[in-house]
């Protein structure tokens, strides 16, 4: 009997059944993930925003937002969470359950600035995972309608006449044009005193009110009010003239500041254990959406860069933004306020 048992294990009829079954369970192992992204997603998705609406980071989510449940089938929808320059957005969504329903759609500041200038709730690198880099924005440095200057030049002999100097916006401590202003200031010691507020739409309306004098705004937020005549935009604070915009100096020409390059840009994250492969599925949905001719036309003409990019492009590029921003603390010298 133990011979016929021994021989009968040894049968490769017999074998396979078993082989077969080992295989299937190896499958099953490996099935959940793909399984979620194949039913991806169950419910409406949302895009959680850091800032109040109407601002840079706001038109980028709902323009993206708007294609993308056509493309998945499900109400994708923005979520505006304004507080501590991105970082109250940023740390719901980190703590948000891993299934790719809550997403960030992540700035500059939430991302490769703020773990240097404050105490977070969440890490970027161990609580977020990067999907997709949506745009690069260049800032542009906009005025009142009245504002006696068109020019940072002129700008700069109204803010030495003025015994109180000027008054800049930004959309919070440590965002890009909180910096942007903070480095003109720095270079040209110009008397510019700093004003925050909540998001890019509260300080573009006391532009457009002449409470204030200055905001470095992310374009697409302002590029329409400038073209109205609502506004004027003095120059922009990337390395190069905008695209969309290539009759506007750069801040590094107009005012003599070699190496001026400071943008803005969004992203989209998700908390951290959300399976790769609805990742992978976002990265590509998002992609081919701003790829395609019709908002690629639009983000180009209001001044932003595409971005395609993998995955892993995501996460280097926002590594390579920390490190650039922790330089940049180190000379500006921002401080909490």
């Amino acid at each position: 009997m133990a011979h016929d048992t021994l021989d009968a294990r040894r049968s490769p009829g017999l074998r396979r059944p078993l082989r077969s079954a080992a295989l299937a369970a190896l499958m099953a192992a490996s099935l959940p993930g793909l399984a979620q992204a194949q039913s991806y997603p169950t419910r409406e998705i949302t895009f959680v925003v850091g800032y109040a609406a109407g601002g840079t980071g706001d038109v980028v989510a709902r323009v993206i937002s708007e294609r993308l449940q056509k493309k998945l089938g499900k109400p994708v929808v923005v979520d505006n969470r304004a507080g501590a320059s991105g970082s109250v957005a940023a740390a719901f969504v980190a703590k948000s359950a891993p299934d790719g329903q809550v997403l960030l759609a992540g700035q500059t500041a939430e991302i490769s600035i703020n773990p240097f200038l404050m105490k977070l709730a969440y890490d970027p690198q161990k609580d977020l995972q990067p999907i997709a880099l949506a745009a690069v924005v260049p800032l542009g440095l906009v005025a009142p309608e009245k504002a006696p200057y068109s020019t940072i030049p002129q700008m700069l002999e109204d803010a030495k006449k003025s015994p109180s100097g000027l008054t800049f916006a930004s959309s919070g401590i440590g965002t890009p044009g909180h910096f942007a202003a903070e480095l003109l200031k720095l270079k040209t010691k110009a008397n510019l005193t700093h004003v925050p507020y909540k998001g890019a739409g509260p300080a573009l309306n006391d532009i457009l009110g002449g409470h204030v004098d200055l905001f470095f705004s992310g374009l697409p937020a302002a590029v329409q009010s400038v073209r109205a005549g609502r506004m004027k935009l003095l120059a922009v604070s990337s390395a190069k003239r905008a695209s969309g915009l290539p009759d506007v100096p750069t801040v590094a020409e107009a005012a003599n500041i070699p190496g001026f390059d400071i943008t803005l840009w969004v992203g989209f994250f998700a908390p951290k254990a959300t399976p790769p492969e609805v990742i992978a599925l976002l990265n590509k949905e998002i992609n081919e959406i701003i790829s395609s001719p019709e908002v690629k036309e639009r983000f180009l003409a209001e001044g932003a860069d595409v971005n395609v990019l993998s995955v892993e492009e995501t996460a280097a590029f926002t590594r390579a933004e920390s490190a650039k921003y922790k330089a940049l603390i180190d000379e500006i010298g921002v401080k909490l306020e």
